[in-house]
């Protein structure tokens, strides 16, 4: 009977390993979406990282919009981080559609440097700037909490073309 119980508890364990977690809205998950750099290509890393989203928009199919948020850190010329961020976010989605999500519950956007959650001045700071977020902004047809779907970011394109 012990022995049951640790497999049990040891099946447990790995299948919650890859789950992601949730906060404020936000879907955590275990490692950062990553790009070639200075480009909107994903790496390897990258689109492992994309699978927990996906099997995670799967098995939630009353989250009618996911926003993709591109950011990045203040280095270089602000259009260009805007419009790098813009293409990061809609290659994301396009990766994700490509996968099995339904195009029409992703919604990319680009922040460019405009909200960071560190500061700029550390190797590190920026690497944390430099990231994709995922939000849940719509549930069964209608945004959370009134808030805009774009939340206020510029919106990248339509993963549907």
């Amino acid at each position: 009977m012990k022995s049951i119980l640790l497999i049990l508890s040891l099946a447990f364990s790995f299948f919650s390993i890859a789950q992601p977690k949730i906060e404020n809205s936000k879907l955590i998950i275990d490692q950062p979406v990553s790009f070639k750099t200075g480009s909107s290509e994903l790496t390897d890393e990258g689109k492992e990282a994309l699978k927990q989203v996906k099997e995670f928009l799967q098995s939630k199919d009353y989250i009618s919009t996911m926003r993709v948020e591109g950011h990045t850190d203040t280095d270089g010329n602000a259009e260009k981080n805007q419009t790098l961020t813009e293409q990061r976010a809609l290659s994301v989605c396009k990766w994700l559609v490509a996968n099995g999500i339904e195009c029409k519950r992703l919604l990319p956007v680009g922040f460019g440097a405009t909200k960071p959650v560190a500061a700029n001045d550390t190797p590190g700071g920026k690497a944390q700037n430099r990231r994709i977020d995922f939000v849940m902004a719509g549930l069964r047809g209608k945004a959370i909490g009134g808030m805009p779907l774009d939340g206020g970011g510029k919106t990248a394109g339509d993963p549907c073309n």
